[in-house]
């Protein structure tokens, strides 16, 4: 390796290292803070809560690589060129494609490494860290509750002094409010002295036991007389078992929901295998349809054969006006029940092939997600390269906005494309492909105008413009404040 192409791949890499750091720690925090409600107040320990954030982190890598590469490209070539390097490199007849030869290698490298971590490590990290969080409402569903306060459990909110046991299982003074789903009021206090949270790892059902209590509810009364007397009932109880919904326990239930997703657990060989069984049961479902929908209208036309029926067009009209009236609101029933019931098993039967279709949507979509990661490793540094030779400014300021933009873009895009994937309003490759796509003419816009020494010029006739109308708009905000 020449002493330029070393020099060159050195400060690339130093500033990717550098710029990848801080970016994961940003992003590991910004999760940090998204599960802060799974965390905090739990009590937890430390190694269970390294534990859950080593498991989510590596989720953040595929948003965290190419945006590394991308700020580390415009940083490094934006000192290049504002340093002069460059005008020496190009004085002594190295061009730009020359100097970037090597980091495309280092580039190419680093996007089989993401494509290797994204298919064989990020799958077993997704699955461990819902598992883990599920660990706290199955195995130790205690640390979902905290002692000394009200806890809403969704149906029913409950508050003890404080918990114990190797679980946290075991509860002192334990006080349940049961809320009526209908019309949201508390009618039910469940007051006991001990209480104990039994589990099972292969059910979803909650039992919390209740020792030495009184159950009070308050009767409802139509007449306005025994209200105003606030009639209850009360009763004593020395064991009381209440069975809880685990899913009730989880606040962000539905967030879990999100990030559960069963595609985003698989490699590319369990992803090929599933969409395969995928595609067989819903092409079967299409055919069973079908063939019911066939051998019903192959049942009557045998009906009428057998009976020596002869099939003739006849006025529906004509035979209604011979029926009485109590026939025809009968037969109108009938007929409206009849088509009510096809209407609804059609409906059912179509929104069933809808739903089906959108897993295959996102089983597609999680499989071409792992080539798009690595290839926007490589699509960011052809942005990143020539736009820092072009902008000509390293540093941390002009470089930071512009890859925040364009990321930001890229981000957006991808997002949309692949929920649009998802949802069945494109096909799962245009969703997925569909940031990479827009970017594309980006990057090579860009190489060509860097090489050519032709996109200083046009950025300056862009970034000046912009320049000047807030340096006007500045002046005249301080001029209208001196007035004043």
């Amino acid at each position: 390796m020449k002493i330029l192409d070393r020099y060159i791949l050195t400060s690339f890499v130093k500033t990717f290292f550098s710029v990848f750091a801080i970016l994961y720690f940003i992003f590991v925090l910004q999760g940090i803070w998204m599960f802060i409600g799974d965390l905090a107040g739990k009590d937890l320990d430390f190694f269970f809560i390294a534990k859950f954030m080593f498991f989510y982190s590596p989720k953040m890598i595929p948003m965290v690589l190419p945006l590394s590469v991308l700020l580390a490209s415009i940083m490094t070539f934006g000192d290049f060129s504002e340093n002069y390097e460059f005008a020496a490199m190009k004085s002594a007849g190295i061009s730009l494609q020359r100097a970037m030869r090597t980091l495309i290698f280092f580039i190419l490298i680093l996007s089989a490494v993401s494509f290797w971590f994204t298919n064989n490590i990020a799958p077993k990290a997704e699955y461990n860290f819902v598992n883990t969080r599920r660990e706290i409402m199955h195995t130790k569903p205690a640390m979902a509750i905290t002692a000394g306060q009200f806890n809403d459990m969704g149906g029913f909110t409950i508050k003890f002094d404080k918990k114990h046991g190797e679980k946290g299982e075991l509860l002192d003074n334990v006080i349940m409010h049961l809320i009526d789903q209908q019309n949201s009021q508390n009618r039910t206090v469940i007051k006991a002295e001990r209480g104990r949270i039994e589990t099972n790892e292969n059910s979803n059902l909650l039992k919390l036991h209740l020792y030495n209590g009184n159950y009070y509810e308050d009767i409802k009364q139509r007449n306005f007389r025994q209200r105003e007397r606030k009639p209850f009932a009360k009763a004593h109880f020395t064991h009381y078992i209440l069975s809880i919904d685990l899913s009730e326990f989880d606040n962000s239930n539905d967030e879990l929901q999100k990030i559960s997703n069963t595609a985003n657990m698989m490699n590319i060989n369990q992803l090929n295998y599933t969409l395969d069984s995928l595609n067989t049961n819903f092409n079967n479902e299409i055919t069973i349809q079908k063939e019911t929908h066939d051998s019903n209208n192959t049942v009557l036309l045998s009906e009428y054969k057998q009976n020596n029926a002869v099939l003739k067009e006849v006025s529906l009209d004509s035979i209604f006006a011979l029926k009485k009236r109590s026939e025809k609101i009968s037969i109108l029933s009938n007929a409206s029940a009849v088509a009510e019931n096809i209407k609804f098993t059609i409906q059912n039967n179509e929104n069933a092939l809808i739903e089906k279709n959108k897993n295959i949507n996102r089983h597609w979509v999680a499989f071409y997600e792992k080539f798009v990661i690595a290839f926007s490793c490589l699509l960011m540094f052809f942005v990143g390269a020539p736009l820092g030779a072009i902008i000509r400014k390293g540093g941390l300021g002009l470089p930071m906005v512009l890859a925040v933009l364009i990321f930001i873009s890229y981000h957006f895009i991808n997002t949309f494309g692949k929920k649009l994937a998802q949802e069945n309003g494109i096909t799962a490759f245009l969703g997925a492909w569909l940031s990479t796509l827009i970017l594309l003419p980006l990057a090579f816009t860009f190489t060509y105008k860097a090489t050519r020494d032709r996109g200083i010029n046009s950025m300056n006739n862009i970034l000046h413009p912009i320049a000047n109308y807030l340096k006007k708009k500045f002046k005249k905000n301080q001029n209208n404040n001196k007035n004043v």
